[in-house]
């Protein structure tokens, strides 16, 4: 396998082979062997029908330094670009406001505590307060009501190796520019598709808006005098992600994963609800997915491990190759 492919996507491929361990989970499927997990793994990333027949022989066991060491190589010589998907986290970035009969999330604030001076001679750290739902942040299934029940439904108990995943990107953006209102629809996904191949299991699907080129700097959760204005996945579509292709959660470059005018629909938030209540993730609030390819980024979105915690502001990463 690692000869027939490109050494980058290769390097990619087998070090999550290794590095999931695909005869235990691999995206949340349970393969009872270690042909059917690495098979799985390589087609996700390489696009390619990888086939194993099996158990790996020594030599194979063996290239998982290796393997490691031309991924590094990749990162180093520019084969492999990294990506940074991740907002700014600062203290006039908005958070997700509720009706006022509801307690609402504080935004972020910092204080300095020492900065080279009497309160600390030789160190500069801050104080910082906020919300787990924060500027560029993951969202657990324990986040929203459907997913309360569910086991490791928290950032801490959430396999590691769901972290580390292969996203689909869907560019919504001249729609978007069109309609700040624009709904995703299940037709939409299928017409992609058929121009960039089906949408593997286990994989993120990131609506791209270019959100950032759409609204103002200073109110980017577009909120108006009739509420919140922008884009996001309506009922049926969320729904066909989780049932028809078992992806691993859904992420968008606005303030919530779902459409600001989501909250009149039944049930109210969809891809809030039928997400969590499937045991996805979220991602909102990221930038620069115009500068990703419609398939083959692998993203990388450890959140904080709070203990009990439903979310957390992170660094989203995309791996990208040449």
């Amino acid at each position: 396998c690692y000869k027939e492919q490109n050494g980058s996507l290769a390097a990619i491929s087998l070090f999550i082979w290794q590095t999931t361990r695909a005869h235990s989970i691999c995206r949340g499927r349970q393969y009872g062997k270690l042909e059917d997990g690495a098979r799985y793994v390589l087609s996700v990333i390489t696009g390619v029908d990888v086939r194993c027949h099996g158990e790996p022989h020594k030599q194979t066991m063996g290239m998982t330094m290796s393997t490691l060491m031309n991924l590094v190589q990749d990162l180093a010589d520019g084969g492999i670009e990294v990506v940074d998907l991740t907002e700014t986290l600062r203290e006039d970035y908005p958070v997700i406001s509720l009706p006022p009969e509801f307690k609402q999330a504080w935004s972020f604030k910092k204080e300095v505590v020492s900065q080279y001076n009497e309160d600390g001679p030789m160190w500069f750290w801050h104080n910082i307060t906020l919300n787990e739902h924060t500027g560029t942040h993951f969202d657990a299934p324990i986040h929203w009501v459907s997913g309360k029940d569910l086991p490791n439904n928290t950032v801490d108990s959430i396999p590691a190796q769901d972290f580390i995943a292969p996203a689909c990107v869907v560019d919504c953006s001249k729609e978007v520019a069109k309609d700040q209102d624009f709904l995703l629809t299940k037709e939409h996904l299928i017409s992609w598709e058929e121009e960039h191949g089906k949408i593997p299991a286990g994989s993120w699907v990131f609506m791209r808006s270019d959100w950032r080129m759409v609204v103002s700097s200073d109110n980017i959760a577009n909120i108006k005098e009739d509420g919140a204005h922008n884009p996001g996945p309506d009922n049926e579509c969320v729904k066909w992600m989780i049932e028809e292709r078992d992806v691993l959660g859904f992420g968008t470059e606005c303030v919530g994963t779902d459409a600001g005018i989501a909250m009149s629909f039944d049930p109210p938030l969809p891809c809030h609800y039928f997400m969590h209540g499937a045991g996805k993730y979220g991602l909102q609030c990221m930038t620069n997915l115009d500068l990703l390819p419609p398939t083959g980024a692998v993203i990388l979105c450890p959140p904080l491990k709070i203990e009990g915690g439903s979310g957390s502001p992170l660094r989203v990463l995309a791996l990208v190759t040449h």
